[in-house]
């Protein structure tokens, strides 16, 4: 079936969706998460011919790897989506005219988005919960590396909406050849949004090519602040969980930035990182302060290229700052404005860092890994919105739906 067909089927599904009552979705979305659980063999097995094919070394081994305890974390989201209050058909905004005209602003559904995203199958049942909740069918475009994981995924999806009489083609799962890509970013009239998930590389050439509106999300070059008046117990166990907890993801620490006051406290935070062999490009300063004491094999020195990079690994930079307002300067200069922190107890230091540091979720005293829409009471993420215009960090329910004007009259007119 060539593209275009495809994608008018689930532009057709869309239209019938406005029709589905929100049990419906919610007992589906339950039922998807118990046939993942059974089918989770099955899935595993689709998962490791992928697997097989990707050097483990590669940074995106670990998000293509799927687990009997990942896919019951994938499960439990979506019973958690289930729950959650769909957000169609809310009236956010009521007024009453002076001719008597009533007038709505009602949230609605986007229709159909699109999903672009690497190496990444728990993406597929994630977005497909998420547009299904806020009434949208949803296009999928992942990549080859994972095509075996995603074909078996989506397979179970449809055979759920077909056991509750929906529409099949309320989720699709194009090819992973780059010509389908480049269709799909130019299919105006059939895909109302394109949200891409995945490197900086593939967030560019979306937002390059798509003729249709794009939410960049994804990328996170995430910093960390140790002010002078930061607190070193609190800082080593922080900066340890947002390093190490899982360096795949968009919210991992990629650079500390350290007060030159505080440069003592790096050989503590450092044999901390040494225990999960962190690599470290330290600047001069912070070079010479651990170089006795960090694994020697561990420890380089830093260059340019070592300062806005997402590692998506066990590696990291340290930059050393004079100040506060050159810490700013810094981060302001490599954000991917995803995630930032600061840890200090100088309220007044806090403060300014969240009025003068551009990123979508800033921190103070706790990691970085905790922007994500589970976390923060939100079910669920499609992904993190980078961006400002229409929805900023975690996209959960709310931020896949637009809003239409209601009218209600009763026979008046505009007079000339």
């Amino acid at each position: 079936m060539k593209i275009k067909e495809q994608l008018q089927k689930t532009l057709e599904a869309s239209r019938k969706l406005n029709l589905v009552e929100e049990s419906t979705v919610s007992n589906l979305l339950l039922e998807l998460a118990k046939q993942a659980r059974e089918n989770s063999a099955f899935i595993l097995t689709e998962n490791q011919k992928d697997l097989e094919r990707m050097d483990p070394e590669d940074p995106k081994f670990d998000r293509l790897k799927l687990t009997e305890e990942r896919i019951e974390g994938i499960a439990s989201d979506m019973e958690n989506v289930a729950r959650l209050e769909s957000p169609v058909g809310r009236t956010l905004k009521e007024t009453l005219r002076d001719n008597g005209l009533r007038i709505k602003k009602v949230s609605v559904p986007f229709g159909v988005i699109g999903i672009i995203y690497e190496a990444r199958p728990n993406v597929t049942f994630d977005v497909f919960a998420l547009c299904l909740k806020s009434g949208n069918a949803c296009v999928l475009k992942g990549g080859s590396d994972a095509i075996y994981s995603n074909q078996a995924i989506v397979s179970i999806i449809r055979k759920v909406l077909k056991q509750f009489k929906l529409d099949e083609n309320t989720v699709t799962l194009l090819p992973a050849g780059r010509e389908e890509t480049n269709e799909m970013l130019r299919a105006h009239g059939y895909i109302d949004l394109i949200i891409p998930r995945g490197s900086q590389g593939l967030i560019n050439f979306v937002r390059e090519n798509a003729t249709i509106p794009v939410i960049e999300t994804g990328a996170g070059i995430c910093h960390t602040y140790f002010d002078e008046f930061g607190d070193a117990t609190k800082g080593c166990e922080i900066i340890f969980n947002a390093k190490t907890r899982r360096v795949s993801v968009c919210n991992a620490l990629d650079c500390l930035v350290i007060h030159k006051n505080r440069l003592t406290d790096l050989s503590s935070f450092a044999q901390k990182l040494s225990e999960e062999y962190v690599v470290i490009y330290a600047d001069e300063p912070a070079y010479e302060q651990i170089r006795a004491s960090y694994p020697t094999d561990l420890l380089f020195k830093a260059t340019e290229e070592s300062f806005g990079t997402e590692f998506l690994s066990m590696k990291m930079s340290v930059k050393t700052v004079d100040t506060f307002e050159e810490a700013l300067a810094h981060i302001n200069k490599y954000t991917s404005k995803h995630s930032e922190a600061i840890i200090s107890e100088n309220q007044q230091r806090i403060d300014m860092f969240r009025k003068m540091v551009d990123a979508s979720s800033v921190y103070s005293n706790t990691s970085t890994a905790y922007t994500d829409g589970a976390q923060f009471g939100l079910g669920a993420e499609i992904g993190i919105s980078t961006q400002k215009l229409h929805a900023r960090g975690p996209m959960a329910l709310e931020e896949l739906t637009s809003y239409k004007w209601i009218i209600e009259g009763d026979g008046q007119t505009r007079p000339r």
